[in-house]
């Protein structure tokens, strides 16, 4: 890689730059509907711009690109699985019952003023336990956001909470994958890690709960007519069950045995295929075209599609309508097809050392303690946006800057620290980012929606950069 001539920074922004403009056209003209095919042209565009300035000024040679595609795409390969099987549980737990059944008894327990504070709690807490965000939003993330949209609560705003503490639990879990990365990438004890994000991370949290106490309090209280028509349609068309909750208690117990993701995701879903039979075997004959085949044959049909593909269930409210309506596997191809694209942009940026001469710049500019913190968190927002992948912004932000936080005598936790304020917690801000496709996918959000409202994650970067400057707990080794 290093035979490779640096390029001039200026012409490794031209990739980028031709992809921002191409974004803001295709945005303007598809508005939501831009990540079903014209935000992965976008980003193909990009890529091949890249790689023809590399090939032609620099001569990068083709292979280069072609392997670095293949390293990052089969760095990615287990995400995508989880993406499909995500899709699997959205189907299933809904048809099943399970988020239904959530909805049903939620909307009656919940206050709309104190909503968007306690979804914020849970999910953090939720995510603490399970050290995953994606499985916290695609579980009970779901079914808080159909709760919110029974209590009258913007669904941007519900979102945004339900991200805001996930992020925050998905960060200050020692069973993240995140967690873990920036800890090891930058040679920092885990715990020690941990313990010295809750210097940024706490103080960020309380604000966050803050915004939504007083958010929550101008929530409208007349909301008994909406609850009602909800809880109604839902009863009259799912058998509402607490059996059904057997299904996130056995998931919550692969959790706390510290079943990998992929495997937790599928085995919920089969956990929650197998109570659509036992509860709503009506739903799923519905599905399966009961008129057109045998009882055991609809059954099956049904079950299937709810797994990979579309459904969509009559209520009586139209609202609730699009709220139980599903995607399954199928639903996720978008999302997969636009990670593709933007993983591969992000190996051609790699492979033609344009991320490096970029982030040197960046490099060179630091002077002090603040400008140190503050360059790591503009190249982690950078590299979140260039290479489309929280962890490949993790792995290169901490490479960049090791050598210069130890030449001037910090500690890798302040590295590690900062990796964490702004690589992990900013990605499900760019649309075309691994996590923020998922999110905007799974919680049928888009991006750009939720975006204002998710203040733990808006903060963290900021409060990160304030805490250097003060010097809080900042020490120098000696």
């Amino acid at each position: 890689m290093n035979e490779t001539p640096l390029p001039h920074p200026l012409i490794a922004s031209i990739p980028l730059m031709v992809l921002v403009a191409l974004l803001a056209v295709i945005i303007s003209l598809f508005g939501s509907d831009s990540l079903s095919g014209g935000s992965q042209i976008a980003l193909f565009m990009g890529m091949t711009v890249c790689i023809g300035i590399g090939m032609l000024r620099y001569r990068v040679p083709w292979k280069r690109f072609e392997q670095q595609m293949i390293k990052t795409i089969g760095d990615i390969a287990v995400t995508l699985l989880i993406l499909l099987c995500v899709g699997m549980l959205a189907g299933s737990w809904m048809i099943s019952g399970v988020v239904p059944t959530l909805i049903y008894y939620g909307v009656q327990i919940m206050s709309p003023q104190y909503f968007l504070a306690s979804t914020c709690i849970i999910c953090a807490v939720v995510s603490l336990l399970s050290g995953s965000s994606w499985t916290t939003i695609a579980t009970i993330g779901v079914a808080l956001l159909g709760i919110g949209q029974a209590l009258g609560v913007s669904e941007a705003w519900t979102a945004g909470a339900i991200i805001s503490g996930a992020y925050f639990g998905d960060k200050m879990s020692p069973l993240s994958d995140t967690t873990i990365l920036a800890s090891s990438a930058t040679g920092t004890d885990l715990f020690t890690h941990i313990r010295y994000m809750m210097l940024t991370t706490l103080p960020t949290i309380s604000i966050t709960l803050v915004i939504f106490v007083i958010a929550g309090l101008s929530n409208s209280h007349d909301v008994e007519v909406q609850v009602a028509q909800y809880t109604e349609g839902l009863s009259d068309t799912f058998r509402i069950s607490l059996w059904t909750l057997l299904v996130p208690l056995l998931t919550a117990l692969l959790i706390a045995r510290r079943v990998p993701s992929l495997i937790v995701l599928f085995l919920s879903s089969l956990f929650a295929g197998v109570m659509a039979l036992l509860l709503q075997p009506h739903i799923l004959c519905q599905i399966g075209g009961g008129e057109s085949y045998s009882m055991p044959a609809a059954l099956t049909r049904g079950l299937a599609i709810t797994y990979y593909g579309a459904t969509a269930i009559k209520t009586g409210n139209d609202a609730l309508n699009d709220l139980v309506a599903t995607g399954g596997m199928t639903g996720m191809l978008n999302t997969i097809w636009l990670i593709l694209c933007a993983m591969c942009f992000g190996a051609t940026m790699v492979a033609s050392r344009m991320i490096e001469s970029i982030t040197r710049v960046i490099l060179s500019l630091v002077r002090s303690r603040v400008s140190l913190v503050s360059s790591t968190v503009g190249t982690g927002l950078f590299l979140n946006v260039a290479t489309g992948d929280q962890f490949i912004s993790i792995v290169l932000t901490a490479d960049v800057y090791r050598h210069a936080y130890r030449d001037q005598g910090y500690e890798s936790r302040l590295l590690s620290r900062t990796c964490e304020d702004a690589a992990t917690v900013t990605s499900v801000l760019v649309p075309w980012n691994t996590c923020g496709m998922t999110q905007s996918t799974v919680l049928g959000v888009p991006t750009m929606t939720y975006l204002p409202y998710c203040f733990f994650n808006l903060l963290s970067p900021f409060m990160t950069i304030f805490i250097a400057a003060i010097g809080w707990k900042i020490r120098k080794r000696s």
